[in-house]
């Protein structure tokens, strides 16, 4: 019993913390035959010591504090040199003066042995300096470096004034006639830019690499758009270039306060990204942030916008957008007028439209086309597709199963013939439907061209006939499916479709436990989601909730001449778009 308390005594009583001088540790000690100082113990890492030799010993070990261990690192760091053949010590990543230096580390760099398309290329520089040039077969474009760069860094006449004392410098002003042409003296940049189609020269006695630009891979041309057709308004959309996406833009604004700013992205395939926005009137505090968010992401891969949404969205783990995507420069630089910013990928024919609220989800790139009146009817139809794809099926279960007072006499009459012979149950009866129709759907989709769309119409034709005959579900509920599924069509955006789509099973099954009260809870729950939702700070339902100064283009589209202030949600600088009277010929 002594001996219990006296262990639970040990265990309880706190105790200070101890100044540990050294640990031991078990290691092999080797000593070398010529070693006769028994007294200096050394670590050894060669191969070539006789491993017969050594023993097992404690070796007391002294820890190091954190001072010296980051003075340890800054020395070896300072310390890390490469030695050239000819005796040239330079720092490691930098390009060497040496020729065959800079050769040999490109090889090692770029993989050589095992890279088939890498293409080298030595020559003379004017019959006298040695050089040779990198490219990427298939990246580059040869008749730019057989024409533009080769045949006059070739040509002995162009170096007849020609003095060694600045051989870069006279290369770029009075030899190379291309227009984009760079200097790089780190072997992590030439790589950087030869992966996006620049061809790299390096010249013997240069500590600096030329890269000239021969971007020449294969590009899709512009062509109409595919997932946002307009019966009026421009035919133009984005391709999977990247130069040629901000082209488009620079088409339409033809401003010298519209910016782009070009920023990596992927640790593995270095794609680039373009900000696009216009000074004087984003708020620099959101263009900072969109900076900050893409900067700071950490993986190997990305391969279009929609990863990079999903990267820099403010709450992943909601089901409805954050970011606007489109595939029309039109739509795009009629947000960037607005203030917001635009983010497009390199490889990606679609533009990412930041921040977003749910407003701008619903409208369409030609209401700004149709007259006021027309637009604002569609904007009308659009909003009752979308109550009909999310809550339709849903008040069909709740109202057969809970809530048959409400439902008119003949009507329930009807629809109680109609289920006379249905086997299922309400609600099994509706799934079977909804799964049914998404199934076609997702097989229109994926199958190719002319097929997808014939597969779409005969086989819904076919599929809700038969399943009618076979007394499998009732004539009205395929009624409700179809005006569910046009429903879902009219939304413009498809990632809100999806997101509705996916949330219209959720009011099916609250509606089939519980009836309206069911729906009911569901409905709030969605909406108090979708408000403490926000895209880069601003608030989902913006400017109705949170209440702020609405705009003439929100719910319906007022006339062009009435919208004459910015959205307030996004805080621009400039807050007006127009003057007090657009339309001045109207003033006397």
């Amino acid at each position: 019993m002594p001996g219990l308390v006296a262990t639970l005594k040990k265990f309880l009583i706190y105790k200070g913390p101890v100044d540990m001088q050294g640990f031991e540790l078990l290691e092999d000690s080797c000593e070398d035959e010529n070693d006769k100082d028994n007294d200096k113990k050394k670590e050894k890492f060669s191969s070539n010591v006789n491993r017969q030799n050594c023993t097992k010993k404690m070796h007391i070990k002294f820890p190091l504090k954190v001072d010296e261990l980051n003075k340890t690192k800054d020395e070896l760091n300072k310390t890390k040199k490469e030695v050239n053949p000819n005796g040239h010590i330079k720092s490691e990543g930098k390009v060497s003066p040496v020729l065959e230096v800079n050769l040999e580390r490109m090889k090692k760099e770029l993989i050589v042995s095992d890279n088939e398309d890498i293409r080298f290329r030595e020559f003379k520089i004017g019959g006298k300096i040695k050089a040779f040039l990198i490219f990427i077969d298939g990246m580059a474009d040869r008749v730019i470096i057989n024409d533009f760069v080769l045949r006059q860094l070739m040509l002995q006449e162009n170096f007849r004034s020609f003095t060694e004392a600045y051989t870069v410098e006279y290369i770029i002003e009075n030899v190379l006639s291309v227009s984009d042409i760079m200097k790089y003296n780190s072997y992590d940049g030439i790589i950087e830019q030869l992966l996006n189609g620049y061809t790299a020269i390096f010249i013997d006695g240069c500590d600096e690499c030329l890269l000239v630009e021969s971007k020449g891979y294969a590009k899709r041309k512009v062509e109409k758009p595919v997932t946002e057709n307009v019966v009026n308004g421009p035919q133009e959309a984005f391709t999977e270039n990247i130069l040629t996406n901000t082209s488009l833009i620079r088409k339409i604004i033809k401003s010298k306060k519209l910016i782009t700013e070009h920023l990596p992205l992927g640790d593995v395939n270095n794609i680039s990204c373009a900000v696009m926005f216009i000074q004087g009137i984003a708020n620099p505090r959101l263009v900072n942030e969109v900076k900050r968010r893409i900067k700071n992401i950490r993986v190997d891969y990305i391969g279009g916008t929609g990863m990079l949404e999903q990267l820099i969205e403010d709450q992943p783990f909601m089901i409805f957008p954050q970011t606007l995507s489109t595939e029309r420069p039109d739509r795009t630089a009629s947000y960037l007028i607005e203030g917001y910013v635009a983010i497009i990928v390199d490889g990606s024919p679609f533009a990412s439209i930041v921040p977003v609220v749910f407003y701008s989800l619903m409208h369409t790139s030609e209401d700004s086309f149709l007259r006021w009146q027309w637009a604002s009817a569609l904007r009308v139809i659009r909003f009752v597709g979308m109550f009909f794809s999310l809550f339709l099926p849903g008040l069909y279960v709740a109202a057969t199963l809970y809530h048959q007072e409400m439902i008119p006499t003949e009507i329930l009459i009807s629809i109680a013939k109609a289920r006379e012979n249905i086997p299922f149950p309400t609600i099994l009866e509706v799934m079977i439907m909804e799964l049914s129709f998404e199934l076609i759907r997702e097989g229109g989709i994926r199958v190719p061209g002319i097929i997808g769309q014939t597969l779409g119409i005969i086989g819904a034709l076919i599929l809700g006939q038969a399943a009618v005959a076979a007394n499998v579900v009732s004539p009205i509920l395929i009624i409700i499916v179809s005006l569910t599924g046009l429903g879902s069509f009219t939304i413009p955006n498809n990632s809100l479709s999806t997101g509705i789509r996916t949330l219209r099973f959720l009011i099916i099954f609250s509606g089939a436990i519980a009836g309206f009260f069911g729906i009911s809870i569901a409905t709030f729950i969605i909406f108090g989601m979708a408000c403490y939702m926000k895209s880069f700070g601003v608030p989902f339902f913006s400017p109705v909730s949170p209440q702020s100064k609405k705009g003439k283009d929100l719910l319906l589209r007022h006339p062009i001449w009435e919208q004459k202030e910015r959205p307030d949600f996004l805080n621009p600088l400039k807050k007006e778009k127009s003057g007090n009277e657009p339309r001045g010929w109207m003033k006397k």
